[in-house]
């Protein structure tokens, strides 16, 4: 893949059942990269947008832009950004008992992009008010 690329983004629907078409998106943007990466790069996205879906005004006849961009030879960086209006920012648990943890359904995704990718964070679209919110992961790319 080129460096300094910079993918078309896409938009969805705020609809979960719209999981299948942001996969297969991936997939097809992604061409090129070995499986592996591409796994990856598909778990996180499918997190990130259900995300926005569920926890924003996204899921509520809103919408979700993805982002896809490679700043350089060795990384790639995916985005989803939603319409805001959730009350929070994207945030690992951290003050959970093992227990809760065990019960725990939600909020675990966080966790697995953290651990799978480089770095990852968000920013608020407007400082002044609560109007979508840009969450992203960086991934090392393989040699």
């Amino acid at each position: 893949m080129n460096p300094n690329r910079l993918w078309t983004h896409r938009l969805y629907p705020g609809e979960l059942p719209r999981l299948s078409a942001v996969r297969r998106d991936l997939r097809t943007d992604l061409d090129g990269l070995d499986d592996d990466t591409v796994d990856t790069l598909v778990l996180c996205g499918s997190e990130l947008f259900a995300n926005c879906v569920k926890y924003t005004a996204s899921g509520h006849d809103g919408g979700v832009v993805r982002t896809l961009w490679q700043a350089d030879e060795r990384s790639l960086t995916l985005g989803f950004t939603d319409d805001g209006l959730g009350g929070t920012v994207p945030a690992v648990p951290r003050t959970r008992s093992t227990t809760q943890w065990q019960q725990a359904e939600d909020q675990r995704g966080l966790l697995m992009i953290e651990e799978l990718s480089t770095a990852w964070g968000y920013s608020p679209l407007c400082p002044f008010g609560d109007i979508g919110t840009h969450t992203w992961a960086t991934f090392t790319l393989p040699r």
